[in-house]
């Protein structure tokens, strides 16, 4: 686990992709409960420790995941997160490359809870909630696209469900049209940075990740 910033009311951890945020069905040891573990340890704390968790990351994305160290904390990242008051940018890879170097995208996504996938449509249908993200391609390869993608709204699987709306599926996005998946399970969808105000000390906050232990993504990623 990489802690990328720490302080009394908030850890901000980089999240490898394989790991859940938070336990589940599977059993699997959720990274909450690695982060408990790291602040038991850490601060020698008696007892149980307290960490909410303000938001989440699908399974096989990796990247940025903020959780709240005291209950003061949590309320007020999750009005703020409630509210859009939480700057998210992606970086994903795709396969193709947009029409558009950038662009602004609407959609309406309906959720089908059994096969656990979102689904597009161009106008609104019954049960479908309206979805927008701004994407620009910031790098290239021979066969792929590095594109930074910035949230307007929160929606099941968005990214991943709008990409592949456009022709440009994630890479090894099986579910959403990659026609490979990648060899250690992942999908090429990094939660690159986070910025926000401080809920309790209001100064701003801006966390970097690093980038996935996998050559493509060094390579097709612009030096900053």
């Amino acid at each position: 686990m990489e802690v990328v910033y720490e302080d009394n009311h908030l850890i901000i951890v980089a999240k490898r992709s394989g790991e859940i945020v938070q336990g589940d069905k599977t059993g699997d040891t959720p990274l909450s409960e690695i982060v408990k573990q790291y602040i038991k340890e850490k601060y020698a704390k008696p007892g149980a420790v307290f960490l909410g968790v303000v938001h989440r990351l699908d399974r096989p994305v990796s990247g940025l995941v903020v959780f709240a160290r005291t209950s003061k904390a949590l309320e007020r990242l999750n009005r703020m997160f409630a509210e859009g008051k939480v700057r998210k940018t992606y970086w994903a890879i795709t396969k193709n490359r947009p029409s558009e170097e950038s662009a602004t995208l609407t959609h309406w996504l309906r959720r089908n809870e059994k096969q656990n996938k979102s689904y597009a449509s161009e106008s609104e249908k019954p049960g479908s909630k309206k979805a927008m993200l701004k994407y620009k391609a910031i790098g290239a390869s021979t066969n792929y696209t590095l594109l930074e993608v910035q949230l307007m709204t929160g929606r099941h699987h968005q990214i991943r469900c709008q990409l592949a709306a456009i022709g440009c599926p994630i890479k090894g996005d099986l579910k959403y049209g990659a026609q490979r998946s990648n060899p250690d399970g992942s999908i090429s969808l990094l939660a690159r940075s986070i910025e926000f105000e401080h809920p309790v000390s209001h100064e701003l906050i801006r966390a970097v990740a690093p980038l996935p232990n996998d050559n493509l993504w060094h390579d097709i990623a612009p030096t900053e």
